[in-house]
């Protein structure tokens, strides 16, 4: 036997170094993996083996593997060991423990976590049940030195990892283990407490004392191993273990924070304490670490780890660093350390957490005082917000705007005070520095470490920004006066001072900024801090105490400015939109805010954000613009007749904000004379008889944009083509601006008195009419015209037509790709990118807003005109024949915007009234036609699917080759077309109601938290009902069938957000309701078995996993009393146990039968189904562990006779070595 187990040993190591060496080949390297896998698969000299290649005079390579193989004995095989070989293999851990490794600063860490592992492997499967002293003889292990006590921290850790964190375990074993480390608690704390406290004096004793460095860092690495069990416990534990003896762990740990070698797990430690949830009253002795003592450790340690954050690298070494790389700009003159600067993230947070913990506590009915050293917490906090680290920075906000917005602290003068310095830090944290590329801030040393590239960093800024944007209004709140008193000095001196262009100079005009110039960034800042502060003080002071005369002088300040660069004017724009609430209090003001518009060439976009800025103010304060009604109209009609050149876009943003302002004429007469007036242009453009033919005829109209021309750039001045493009877009883009803004007054007295109300309902609503109707009806035949010819343009015949300049007219618009594919735009460059388009970008973008603007039409004309827009003659056909035309050639990204801007408003705006004639007519053909469209789609993404699994090594060289394929841009595209439809279905059919609030998981205790994480909650049934349009849908048997086939074939297409939703929300709501009818048995059979599908497919994604299961259990439960056939369905399932499912049908059917809870049920019925369920790929060939359960711990004590006499219960069967599986 020994010179068998010798010889295997012999050939193990030889694998092993095959494996681990570089220079082997591909082969030889799986040829001995084989033998590997093989020989702990199969051998029966597993352990002696593992034990000797465990041997400490093996290297460390070898002895790892040795440890796996014996770990590997007892995950796989200890169910089928005898008790003897059991307790040997324990016996020679335990052996392995005490004396098997080297000493603690020579051993290799991932030797004593192999170890580590073995032992915990056993300790789940036989303790305590089988193995009552396991805690003693771990504290007794810690007494043969620094090595084994490490040994048992890392076993104590792993063990709470697995059993807590992780839960790796069937439920009865972790509960087992459980409830008895929270028995054994206060000895296990006290043990861990002990260890520490023993390891720290040393290490402290020994620290100064030369000769006994080795023993000094033995001692130093225990208690940073005891450092991080604690924080593995710290997490779950009952508070009174951690508030024990006036919070003497925590007074430990804070003065931990100022031993370099041991304050970073102290810090963790602490933050996990400090973030504990539970009971108030339990929480309450955390306020101790708000006494003076406390706090000064924190800012301490802080102070001085943020002196050894950052490392001045000497002369010689940057300067010879600079010669040898020239061209690489990552050679600093300092560096930040690491590890300290970690340490100062974690007291950051430790502050953050005690922060919480106050607002939690203060103002309750534990009845805590506010602290008497408030101001020192919060200058702490402030250091923070003040450091050079933007990410340390934006860890604050959270507990500013806690603070700021707590009903009672936010009174405290020391918080009032505090308001008032943060917005001053405000000031400098709202300016977007530190980018990693850079070096001309302290900001960007720290973001080098936290941020991989500039773009990462301006993705982070903007949510900081966010983020600093809420917790500013809350402060405005505080101090609204003192917010608007620095706003207003910024504001000045940022008029005051000269444009910086910076060395970031626009690369496209010279002498301008680009975003990163001083000049801008300052702007920048002060407009979201002007924004933030203007809507706040309007909100929370009185308006006899508003600064009206100041924010006039203000805003007069900022009409006089005069500036070309267009950044800064786009700033300047920002904050007359923010000072203009204050200006509605001086009327003569308000001639000047609209006419303050550059209209340049040179700044078109700071034209499309004046123009946006002027729509708000008109929305948002019409009654204030009506006096200035006429000026404006004039200055309009100037700038119209002038040879300005103004987009078409502008020009119809300006009759949008005219529009706007003269709803407030509240005269009917008056309000469409108007509107006649200013459409008489279109009109007059949009039905002569040359747009006519061409909206009517796809050739005239090809030809008419220029499409079937070959166009090169140096004709593109003399381009009539693009004169003519611009006709049609204007057209469109004013028949939008007046369908969407024109209205009648909301106050029903005003609009009756105006001549708006035109009758009732039989329901007894008010019916209006729109002074945009009449203009309407005239354009709207050419419109449906246009909408038919655009869709036929994808026929082969026209696409033919297509020249060859413009033959991917029709494709997606590059930044289209993008927002599809969830890609982000170069941001930094936005504003540099060239101005001018190529001539296929410019005919992508035309046919792309053209089809967006003439669905948006349809789709506010119902919301604009109501009765009188469904009143219109044969509606339901003049819409088919024009939307729905030519459907099959039409690509899916250009049916996604019909679904989203047209035929979900139709649905959400329709009166019930025109259910029958106007939407049954087009759902239904809809539904029907968009089901076998993507079921085709489908079928072609999971073909590809297989396809490219056969050929994985290609495919990966095709993917490395191009970053974005056509394929997944196509998979994508139907990705979001199939959520638009269902979406539409959703809003058709289901009417949502609000669940209730969940229970404050404040209050929560965390031992039932953690139980109850495991099983996700969903409701017994759920509670959504069908609309009215629902129940209109469901008289027409076809078109209902539709929907429920195109519901519950969608669970199974690979969309996993997709299916949660229908199957929470839209499948059982349409299947209930003809539940009780004479379904067909295939159909009920189909519907079944579509659920158990999209399990298969989305079984590996737990939410949709639980929500597949609820749905196929509501089905099984009310169907299979009449149809028999549903158990036929479930026999096929793979691995299903009959006898359960034989119980679960008795159950069910049987009236007399004892029920089950809606809890044990739903666990049964996934029992059943458990082998539909689909698994992830990296969990189809794990091999399962099996974990027996032991003998309960906790019996209940038996009756004195059966509750149920004619049922047995099986307890019996449940400690008898056959169900071990249980």
């Amino acid at each position: 036997m020994a010179d068998q187990v010798a010889a295997m040993c012999d050939q193990l190591v030889k694998a092993v170094n095959v494996i681990m060496d570089a220079e082997t080949s591909q082969i030889y390297r799986l040829e001995a993996l084989k033998f590997c896998e093989e020989f702990k698969e199969t051998s029966s000299l597993c352990v002696p083996c593992g034990l000797q290649l465990a041997d400490k005079a093996q290297p460390a390579v070898v002895r790892h593997f040795g440890l796996q193989i014996l770990e590997h004995i007892i995950k796989f095989r200890w169910n089928d060991m005898q008790q003897q070989e059991k307790v040997h293999l324990k016996e020679c851990a335990m052996q392995l423990l005490s004396n098997g490794t080297h000493s603690i600063l020579d051993e290799e860490s991932h030797i004593k976590d192999a170890l580590s592992r073995i032992v915990v492997e056993m300790i789940k499967r036989e303790w305590p049940q089988h193995w009552p002293d396991m805690l003693k003889e771990m504290e007794t292990l810690t007494s043969q030195g620094e090595a084994q006590t490490e040994l048992v921290m890392l076993i104590l850790l792993r063990l709470a990892e697995d059993v807590i964190t992780f839960q790796t375990l069937p439920t009865q074993r972790r509960r087992d283990i459980q409830q008895t480390l929270t028995q054994n608690m206060e000895s296990i704390f006290t043990f861990m407490m002990g260890i520490l406290q023993i390891n720290v004096e040393d290490y402290r004793k020994l620290k100064g004392s030369p000769g006994n460095e080795l023993q000094m860092r033995a001692h130093c690495r225990v208690a940073v191993a005891t450092l991080n069990t604690l924080a593995g416990y710290i997490d779950w534990v009952a508070l009174v273990y951690i508030t024990s003896g006036n919070c003497h762990l925590l007074e430990i740990l804070c003065l931990l924070l100022s031993e370099p070698e041991l304050q970073l797990e102290a810090a963790e430690c602490l933050l996990i304490a400090m973030s504990r949830k539970g009971k108030l009253e339990e929480r309450k002795p955390f306020m101790l670490l708000f006494d003076d003592v406390a706090i000064q450790y924190i800012l301490s340690a802080a102070q001085t780890a943020d002196g050894l954050a950052i490392y001045q690298k000497s002369a010689e070494s940057s300067l010879s660093s600079r010669d040898s790389e020239p061209s690489m700009c990552t050679s600093r003159a300092v560096e930040v350390v690491e590890r300290r600067y970690i340490f100062l993230k974690r007291l950051c947070q430790v502050l953050c957490a005690l922060g919480g913990q106050l607002c939690s506590l203060v103002g309750s009915d534990v009845e805590v005082e506010v602290p008497a050293n408030l101001s020192k917490y919060m200058e702490a906090l402030l250091a923070f917000t003040t450091h050079s680290s933007q990410f340390l920075k934006s860890s604050t906000m959270a507990t500013w705007g806690a603070l700021f917005r707590h009903e009672a602290l936010s009174k405290d003068a020391a918080v009032v005070k505090m308001a008032v310095k943060f917005l001053r830090a405000s000031m400098t944290n709202l300016v977007k520095t530190g980018f990693p590329s850079r070096d001309n801030n302290p900001n960007c040393e720290y973001s080098r470490v936290d941020f991989d590239s500039d773009e990462d960093f301006n993705s982070f800024f903007n949510s900081f920004r966010a983020q600093q944007g809420e917790v500013l209004r809350s402060t405005c709140r505080i101090v609204p006066l003192e917010a608007f008193r620095i706003g207003a000095e910024w504001l000045q001196y940022q008029i005051t001072s000269p444009i910086d262009t910076g060395d970031n100079a626009s690369k496209t005009a010279e002498g301008l900024c680009s975003l990163l110039s001083p000049s801008v960034v300052q702007w920048d800042a002060m407009t979201v801090f002007m924004e933030c502060m203007v809507s706040q003080i309007i909100k929370s002071v009185d308006e006899e105490k508003l600064p009206i005369d100041q924010s006039m002088e203000l805003l007069q300040a900022v009409l006089n400015y005069e500036t070309k660069d267009p950044l800064i004017l786009s700033c300047v724009l920002t904050n007359v939109s923010a000072l203009f609430p204050l200006a509605i209090h001086r009327p003569h003001f308000l001639p000047q805010v609209l006419i303050k518009a550059p209209w340049t060439r040179a700044v078109k976009n700071v034209r499309r954000h004046a123009c946006s800025s002027i729509i708000k103010i008109c929305r948002d304060y019409p009654q204030y613009m009506l006096p200035c009604f006429e000026m404006f109209y004039n200055h309009v009609k100037e700038l119209f007749s002038s040879g300005v050149a103004l987009t078409h876009m502008e020009k119809c943003a300006l009759m949008e904000a005219l529009v706007l302002i003269s709803n407030q004429f509240k005269d009917y007469e008056k309000q469409k004379a108007f509107v006649d007036e200013l459409m008489a242009s279109v009109v007059a453009e949009w039905t002569s008889n040359e747009i006519r033919h061409v909206l009517w005829n796809p050739d005239t109209f090809l030809s008419f944009i220029g499409a079937d021309k070959v166009v090169t750039e140096q004709k593109e001045d003399a381009d009539t083509a693009a004169i003519n493009r611009g006709r049609l877009s204007f057209c469109l883009y004013a028949i939008l601006a007046v369908v969407k803004r024109a209205h009648w007054p909301a106050d029903l007295e005003e609009a009756k008195a105006g001549g708006f109300v035109v009758g009732y309902t039989p329901a007894g609503a008010p019916m209006y009419r729109n002074p945009c109707t009449a203009q309407f009806l005239i354009l709207m035949p050419n419109l449906l015209a246009l909408i038919r010819t655009h869709n036929s343009l994808f026929l082969p015949e026209n696409m033919a037509r297509l020249s060859e300049t413009f033959s991917r007219a029709h494709e997606i618009m590059d930044s289209e790709k993008k927002v599809v594919l969830g890609l982000s735009h170069h941001l930094l460059d936005i504003y540099d990118s060239p101005v001018c388009k190529t001539m296929i970008e410019r005919m992508q973008g035309f046919f792309c807003t053209l089809y967006d603007n003439c669905y948006q039409i349809l789709g506010s004309a119902g919301v604009s005109l109501q009765q009188e827009f469904y009143n219109i003659d044969k509606l339901a056909e003049g819409m088919a024949g024009s939307a729905f035309v030519s459907l099959d050639h039409v690509p899916d990204h250009r049916l996604r915007p019909m679904i989203r801007l047209f035929l979900r408003q139709l649905v959400l705006s329709c009166p019930q009234e025109y259910y029958e004639s106007l939407l049954c007519p087009l759902l239904g053909p809809l539904f029907g036609y968009m089901l076998q469209r993507l079921n085709m789609r489908w079928q072609v993404i999971n073909q590809r699917t297989s396809i490219n699994g056969e050929h994985e090594e290609e495919e990966e060289l095709v993917c490395q080759e191009t970053q974005v394929t056509q394929e997944m841009l196509e998979e994508q595209v139907v990705r979001l077309l199939t959520r638009e439809v269902l979406e539409l279905l959703t809003v058709t059919c289901i009417s949502r109601k609000v669940s209730e609030p969940a229970a404050n998981k404040e209050e929560m205790d965390e031992e039932d938290m953690m139980m109850d994480s495991v099983q996700s909650a969903s409701p017994a049934q759920p509670t959504e009902e069908l609309t009215e349009l629902g129940k209109c849908l469901l008289k027409h048997e076809n078109l209902y069938m539709s929907l429920l086939t195109l519901s519950f074939t969608s669970l199974s297409w690979k969309d996993a957000t997709n299916c949660h939703r229908t199957a929470s929300l839209v499948c059982w709501t349409l299947l209930r309701q003809v539940v009780a009818g004479n379904l067909l048995t295939e159909a009920v059979t189909w519907f079944f078995t579509s659920v158990l599908r999209g399990l298969q497919v989305h079984g590996q994604h737990e939410v949709c996993s639980s929500t597949l299961s609820q749905l196929a259990m509501l089905i099984y439960e009310n169907l299979r009393p009449r149809y028999m056939e549903l158990r036929g369905v479930m026999t096929q399932i793979p691995n299903i146990n009959l006898e359960a499912l034989d119980q679960y049908d008795h159950r069910l059917m049987d009236p007399s039968a004892q029920k089950f809870g809606e809890k044990k049920r739903k666990d049964q019925f996934r029992k059943l189904i458990a082998g539909t369920v689909g698994k992830a790929l990296c969990q189809q060939f794990r091999k399962e562990v099996h974990i027996r359960n032991l003998p309960s711990l906790f019996k209940k004590p038996k009756p004195d006779k059966d509750i149920v006499n004619n049922e047995p219960l099986g307890l019996a069967a449940l400690f008898s070595p056959k169900n071990d599986a249980l």
